[in-house]
């Protein structure tokens, strides 16, 4: 099959690999060069522009973007629907919020475009085990496009959700949970560094990894990543969002849903950001004026 491709990020990197293998013709755009000329080497077609993009591909052309979640995307799909002709397919596999994705989706239609948008999770371990998609549109559209679907997918981890949008309201969830996931692992494994046995935190994450209730894919890469420096040196504190987590949190509060986990945990990412808080000195300001407790200030405390 032709499939154009546009974004060849990685993620984007890893589904054109999965296509090549299997045989099909990719075509593919993206503004790093240096991406775009290693993939050509793997046979990769690779265009100059969206515009090269779809007179490379025969009619009723497939386009699929791989692009972050926002302007990016927004960009390059507005173009793709004015390019496209009546009979192609969009699929949008980035993190769009679901609702951009209802209306692009009302918006092909009117054009007689075809649609689909399709959470797609697995982060860099997709490259070699293939990714989970999660596919949201019009139902026999993503029957007729389980092949290529299913080609960069592990068996199991590709299935229909619903109607235009459902792909991607299932991986904002999907996300969102991820949320609280990283934050208990991190929380647990900062008591563990501050107890007063002195634990191997690698042996401890290498051990849970063994039929515990708490292993994960998370886990072992934590515990890979202990195993090759257990003070994390080379890390800071700072934890971006990409926005999926946040529109969990939102849409859960939207329904009225107590979602207690997802909230904290993605508050503690907005808190990493932050090098003072003026929350934090409120408080201190009050304890120091109501009971006269110790005040640490940037040049020591004051009692």
């Amino acid at each position: 099959m032709d499939i154009g491709l546009v974004g060849l990020g990685r993620m984007g990197a890893g589904i054109a690999r999965h296509w090549l293998r299997d045989g099909h013709r990719v075509v593919g755009h993206d503004l790093d060069k240096a991406a775009t000329a290693e993939l050509a080497d793997e046979g990769l077609e690779p265009v100059e522009d969206l515009t090269a993009l779809v007179a490379a591909l025969p009619a009723p052309r497939t386009v699929w973007t791989m692009l972050p979640a926002g302007p990016p995307t927004r960009e390059v799909n507005a173009h793709l629907e004015e390019a496209l002709q009546p009979g192609d397919l969009l699929i949008d596999g980035g993190n769009t919020h679901f609702p951009e994705s209802v209306a692009r989706a009302a918006r092909c239609r009117d054009r007689g475009l075809r649609f689909l948008d399709v959470g797609t999770s697995s982060g860099l371990l997709g490259r070699a085990e293939g990714y989970c998609l999660m596919v949201g549109g019009d139902p026999d559209l993503a029957a007729e496009m389980m092949p290529i679907l299913q080609s960069i997918a592990p068996e199991g981890g590709c299935r229909y959700v619903g109607p235009s949008g459902a792909g991607h309201y299932v991986k904002m969830i999907h996300n969102g949970i991820e949320y609280g996931l990283l934050e208990a692992y991190a929380e647990g494994f900062e008591v563990l560094k501050a107890s007063a046995y002195d634990l191997d935190l690698p042996a401890i994450a290498e051990l849970w990894r063994h039929n515990s209730l708490v292993q994960s894919r998370l886990l072992d890469l934590l515990a890979g990543k202990l195993d090759d420096d257990p003070e994390l040196s080379k890390f800071s504190d700072y934890v971006e969002d990409l926005g999926t987590g946040r529109w969990a949190v939102l849409e859960a509060i939207d329904r009225n849903v107590p979602a207690p986990a997802m909230t904290a945990a993605l508050l503690t990412r907005l808190r990493s950001r932050q090098e003072t808080s003026f929350g934090g000195q409120v408080l201190s300001a009050l304890r120091e004026e109501f009971g006269g407790h110790v005040v640490n200030r940037p040049n020591g405390p004051v009692a």
